[in-house]
């Protein structure tokens, strides 16, 4: 399918060492996109730590425990900025010549450029602009949205969007392009910059601009990025046809727990710990005691859990399976609710193997009998394989189990899905043919054939 996408690795953490990029499937030949523009450019967002990250993974699983505090500098495709007051003495040249400010793009005026931007953060949510130049929005994920505008693009960790770009400011000067940390207070990690410089006698494309960098809206506001979530709507010449019920809904419930000494994630009560056998591997050659096979709650108590309060208990850590019939419909609904300490945090949810239809947010604690049809679109809704959750509400999404294997469903924040906030499906394993003993090497499949 034409678009936008991104590759990383999920083993561990190498992700946030940098094992990420992007990948542009281009339309075929004949085929016509319901947009124009003269050039494209792909802009990949991330943020980066001087610490390695099995520092960053010990103190995750340390206790007592370790948060791997917030980054150091945002990435934009590869470089960023770092606050040299913060370095030892002597370690840190800002007038080096690699330090200077890399260039986004060079624009030539009157000209409409295609920016495919996405997102790999490890723990940041991002608002990415350039100044004076508001985007319009034609594609998320891979899919054709209805276009709309906006003056800078929030994108969560997993995300990819497609903007189109107009060159029609003052061609006799260069443009800031930045992005910013939303949702988490940004006062250690200094915006990533870059420079959109535009082609025109008598402009020094290496000039930096004259204006201050832009500053970002307001961290801490969640309404604003609320609705830009809920401004996303299919194409409407590209609406995927939505099964109109669902066979089975899963009701999940995002807490943090401390079980055994250590900070974990939970959903439904149960923090994911991947088995030292693959779960694709177990299921094909009948190692049921490689992983739990007792089956994990669809559901938790809706009517009593006050999402406004941490967990009142402590949770399991397990490696169960939610087994979806191939084919059927899945609801799923994700609940946000406050931390150990009292505050509620952006998740975006990614799912492995699918797309999905986006059927809605909403404030507070979801409500199955009110909320279920009065809140959710079932006329236009897109399709996603990452969406987010928002701080103290809920996001419902809809997908149909077609891909026969085992697939994760997680948070895309490193060390959120490294202390367990995921779950696994698993769908038509049957259909999965015979396993290359080449990937015979983990757990109890070392040595198998």
């Amino acid at each position: 399918q034409p678009g936008t996408y991104l590759y990383h690795a999920h083993y561990g953490m190498q992700r946030v060492a940098g094992l990420n990029g992007m990948i542009v499937v281009t339309v075929p030949e004949g085929f016509v996109e319901p947009f124009s523009y003269d050039e494209e450019h792909t802009v990949l967002l991330g943020d980066w730590w001087h610490k390695s990250v099995y520092e960053q993974a010990t103190g995750l699983s340390a206790n007592p425990f370790v948060f791997v505090t917030e980054p150091q500098s945002l990435l934009i495709n590869g470089r960023g900025m770092f606050n040299c007051s913060l370095a030892p003495s002597g370690t840190c040249n800002a007038s080096r010549p690699d330090c200077a400010l890399p260039t986004l793009f060079t624009a030539v005026p009157g000209k409409t450029y295609l920016l495919r931007i996405g997102s790999l953060t490890s723990l940041s949510s991002l608002y990415f602009e350039i100044e004076g130049h508001p985007m319009m929005v034609v594609e998320a994920d891979g899919h054709y949205v209805r276009p709309f505008a906006v003056r800078g693009l929030f994108i969560y960790s997993g995300e990819t969007y497609s903007v189109l770009v107009k060159a029609d400011q003052d061609p006799r000067r260069n443009y800031w392009a930045a992005s910013h940390v939303v949702g988490r207070n940004p006062s250690q990690t200094p915006s990533g910059k870059a420079v959109v410089s535009y082609a025109f006698n008598g402009n020094n494309p290496w000039m930096p601009p004259p204006t201050a960098p832009p500053a970002g809206p307001p961290w801490n506001n969640t309404a604003i990025r609320v609705d830009q979530s809920r401004a996303i709507f299919a194409h409407p010449h590209f609406v995927e046809p939505m099964p109109a019920r669902a066979d089975r809904t899963l009701l999940f419930l995002n807490t943090q727990n401390r079980i055994d000494g250590h900070i974990k994630w939970t959903i439904n009560g149960v923090s994911l710990m991947f088995p030292a056998t693959p779960y694709l591997v177990a299921m094909k050659r009948g190692m049921k005691d490689a992983y739990e096979q007792r089956p994990p709650p669809d559901m938790y108590d809706h009517m009593s859990h006050d999402i406004s309060a941490p967990a009142p208990t402590n949770g399991t850590v397990g490696s169960p399976v939610y087994r979806l019939a191939l084919g059927s419909v899945v609801d799923v609904v994700l609940q946000n609710s406050n931390m150990l300490n009292n505050k509620s945090e952006t998740h975006p949810w990614h799912l492995h193997g699918h797309d999905f239809w986006v059927l809605g947010y909403g404030e507070g604690k979801f409500n199955p009998a009110a909320d279920a049809w009065r809140l959710l679109n079932v006329r236009d809704p897109i399709m996603k394989n990452t969406v987010p959750l928002h701080p103290d509400g809920w996001t419902a999404v809809r997908f149909r189990a077609d891909n026969p294997g085992v697939w994760l469903f997680h948070c895309h924040v490193e060390a959120h899905v490294f202390m367990g906030m995921g779950v696994v499906f698993e769908e038509g394993v049957e259909r999965v043919g015979r396993l290359p003993s080449s990937i015979m090497g983990c757990g109890r499949s070392k040595g198998l054939h």
